[in-house]
């Protein structure tokens, strides 16, 4: 039986979440290279409704649990469900969103399976790998910052299958959905125990995003170079100047300059504006992946050897004490 590759679709009921879509698409990708199928794994009450746009997006099979019993989000229901989807669809490959819900589950499945399980990945490929004289074929690069985000790492599963990981949002490419597509629909039964509803949800409160940086045009970001709370209000100033969403660095946030909802990198948001301003910010390889591929990258800071100006196309040396509010100054007189 052909192997396939699996991605879990993480919903709410009412829409697919946007990084389960960028792992099909990239999906479509993998399975082109290693002639397989796609499959989607859906688990909740209301599944129905989301099947054609599984299929716009290359899905061959859509594996359902469709059940009140998993309206929402509960570890043990949901392993269970999984693992049973797991035995039907035979994957060589399973991928998750690396999300609070993506990283519950995936961690359990994989001690499930006795399998290798890669976090936070920001770029997935197909290739070969060299050891002791053997060679294994078509296996999964799971490539994802370490070492604190000072080097790129590459990581291979050549022998406990499936190769598992998360995917972190935004970092795959989203493809045009192709509505003629079609697929098939394989309903799955799961029983679950007392053992397995030992959990009761009370109450499930959402709170919304205050901050929109994946759909930003223009981003304005600071570091640690910002020195203080402060000086982020002046960037709030700025951003505000040119219709602007504001965003910072991991070690900004830990600093207290500012909440982590304006996080961009691997541990916060993956963004890619037309246009990122990197005030103060060093370019630690964190930092980086999570937005190297903005359009324009203005980066201003007081270290001409700072790692940030080698993926800038616009670099200031200087004080930000200096040149912010020039910068404020210069468009506020534009605008009169």
């Amino acid at each position: 039986m052909k192997k396939s590759i699996l991605i879990f679709i993480e919903n709410n009921g009412k829409s697919i979440q946007d990084v389960s879509l960028e792992l099909l698409s990239k999906g479509n990708e993998l399975k082109e290279k290693l002639d397989t199928d796609l499959h989607a794994a859906i688990i909740g009450d209301n599944n129905t409704e989301f099947y054609s746009k599984l299929y716009a997006f290359g899905v061959d099979i859509i594996y359902s649990v469709n059940d009140g019993e998993f309206k929402e989000f509960k570890t043990l229901p949901y392993t269970k469900a999984m693992l049973k989807i797991i035995k039907e669809s035979n994957p060589q490959i399973i991928l998750y969103g690396a999300t609070n819900i993506g990283r519950d589950l995936a961690p359990r499945i994989a001690s499930s399976l006795k399998c290798g399980l890669t976090a936070d990945c920001t770029d997935l490929r197909i290739g070969n790998f060299e050891y002791m004289k053997k060679t294994w074929k078509n296996l999964l690069y799971q490539i994802r910052p370490a070492w604190g985000g000072n080097i790129i790492a590459t990581i291979v599963n050549p022998e406990m299958h499936p190769q598992m990981a998360t995917v972190r949002e935004g970092v795959m490419h989203m493809i045009e959905p192709d509505y003629s597509l079609k697929g098939k629909v394989v309903e799955i039964g799961v029983e679950l125990s007392d053992k397995d509803k030992k959990i009761t949800i009370l109450k499930r409160i959402i709170k919304e995003k205050t901050v929109d940086l994946k759909g930003a045009n223009i981003i304005v970001s600071g570091g640690a170079g910002m020195g203080s709370k402060g000086n982020f209000n002046k960037m709030f100033e700025f951003a505000k100047l040119i219709k602007a969403e504001v965003g910072a660095s991991r070690a900004a946030v830990d600093f207290g300059f500012i909440s982590k909802d304006h996080q961009v990198g691997q541990t916060g948001t993956v963004v890619k504006p037309r246009v990122y301003f990197a005030f103060g910010i060093s370019g630690a390889v964190q930092h980086r992946v999570g937005m190297e591929n903005s359009g324009t990258i203005i980066a201003i800071n007081s270290d001409p050897d700072a790692p940030i100006f080698d993926i800038a196309h616009v670099k200031i040396v200087g004080d930000i004490n200096t040149i912010l509010p020039l910068m404020i100054k210069t468009y506020k007189e534009m605008g009169k």
